[in-house]
This record gives C-alpha cells, sequence and structure tokens, in this order.
C-alpha cells in the first residue's frame, strides 16, 4: 500500500461491501503503527481534543497503543489524561494514573543529574 501512514491510517468513506469493513481496517492499521504515526493521526484528526473526527473510544485505544510504546513520556501522559478527563467523570479515576506517573517522571528527572 503506498501513501504515509498517516494516509494508510485515516478513516475512509465506507466502503460499498460493507461499513465494518472499514474500522477493521482502520484498528488494524492502528494496531501496528508506530508512536510518531499514533501521534501524527491524533494531532490531525483531533486537534482539539474536545472534538475531532475520531470516536473517543478510537482516541483513547490510540493513546494506549502510543504509550505502550513510550510509557516514559511526561507530556505523552498528560495527553492521554487531558483526553479521559474530557470525555465524562466515569474516566477520572483512570486519567488520574497518568498524571501521577507524568509527575513522578519529572521529579525524578529533575533531581537526577544529567
Amino acid at each position: 500500500m503506498s501513501g504515509s501512514p498517516i494516509d494508510r491510517m485515516r478513516l475512509r468513506d465506507p466502503p460499498r461491501c460493507s461499513s465494518d469493513h472499514d474500522d477493521r481496517y482502520f484498528i488494524e492499521e492502528l494496531t501496528f503503527a508506530d508512536a510518531e504515526s499514533i501521534l501524527a493521526m491524533l494531532r490531525e484528526l483531533c486537534p482539539q481534543v474536545v472534538d475531532g473526527l475520531l470516536p473517543v473510544w478510537v482516541r483513547n485505544l490510540a493513546y494506549r497503543l502510543d504509550l505502550l510504546q513510550c510509557p516514559d513520556e511526561p507530556a505523552l501522559l498528560r495527553e492521554a489524561a487531558q483526553s479521559l478527563w474530557l470525555h465524562g467523570p466515569d474516566w477520572d479515576d483512570i486519567a488520574a494514573n497518568p498524571t501521577r506517573r507524568a509527575e513522578g517522571l519529572e521529579a525524578s528527572r529533575a533531581g537526577s543529574p544529567t
């Protein structure tokens, strides 16, 4: 398949054969994408976090996959937490974990010599 990772991951109009086909293809591309491609897709399709072209569950999955690849990135941890906080109190407890982790990482980096 040609094109950039973002082009391949972009949600496309549902194919004529079935609307499920596109979702499966998109999730497959997302599952095996590298961290930079996932972040680029999130930035392009959801630049304001509160709105965007991705359903909340896809955005949460994308952040989760990115955090699995980059678990020690405080900015990414905070961004993922923000996405959770913006979409309901049901996830507030879950959102607090990456925020605490980001704070801990930053504190440990501030205290260690470079």
